[in-house]
């Protein structure tokens, strides 16, 4: 009869081997991503090349550098702050690249991040010049913006690349702590070679570069994770 099922039996069976010969004929391995911690460590190896060469071209004296970051509470935990809030971005941005992971690590530089702009904004209100630094106007201090942003780029394309074969189920919020990576450190590689005291003007472009990092990298990287 037309259009009958013919039931399954051995001699009318699919042919299942050969479908599946078929199917991964072309296909390859699939190469396994690294553990997460294990990807942040790589990242902010970066950043820790990048301060060490800053230290040695720009001929940074060490222990003026440890006067000026701990000589008022403010500034340790300014600089304290960016360290790890970079640290623990870079962990929530790789953690959020896995489609098992929740929203909930975005959290995780969150304290940090908190820390380093309430100190950075305390340092303004203190009355006593920092030994060794200057106070720069609003125009001297947008080289220092300049600076931040030019620092983000090469590490914003790492860490793009290192989250390119993730499959984030939340890519705006992987791109935004990257950003937010990216602007932490680049700001702490300044302050090596940056004998500046903590005022109005300079904090303004710094959270103006931080912004624009975090902008820059979430427009962009969201819409490359999101076509991924």
């Amino acid at each position: 009869m037309s259009g009958a099922r013919i039931p399954p039996g051995p001699g009318n069976a699919p042919d299942l081997d050969g479908l599946i010969g078929r199917l991964s004929v072309d296909l390859r391995p699939v190469r396994r991503l690294l553990p997460p911690p294990l990807q942040a460590a790589l990242w902010l190896a970066v950043p820790l090349v990048m301060a060490a060469g800053l230290l040695v071209v720009a001929h940074v004296d060490l222990a003026a550098l440890a006067a000026r970051m701990l000589a008022e509470p403010d500034m340790w935990l300014a600089n304290g702050g960016a360290v790890i809030t970079a640290v623990l971005a870079t962990i929530a941005a790789f953690m959020l690249g896995r489609p098992d992971r929740g929203p909930g690590w975005a959290w995780l530089p969150v304290p940090a991040a908190i820390v380093w702009i309430g100190a950075s904004g305390l340092g303004c209100l203190r009355e006593t010049l920092l030994p060794g630094t200057v106070i720069l106007s609003l125009g001297e201090a947008s080289h220092c913006m300049m600076i931040i942003v030019a620092i983000a780029v090469p590490l914003s394309l790492m860490m793009g690349l290192m989250l390119f074969r993730t499959a984030s189920p939340y890519p705006d919020l992987t791109a935004t702590m990257a950003g937010l990576a990216c602007a932490a450190a680049s700001a702490m590689l300044l302050e090596l070679i940056h004998p500046v005291d903590a005022a109005a003007s300079d904090l303004i472009m710094h959270a103006l570069a931080v912004i624009i990092v975090i902008l820059v990298n979430r427009t962009l990287g969201g819409k490359i994770f999101h076509r991924i």
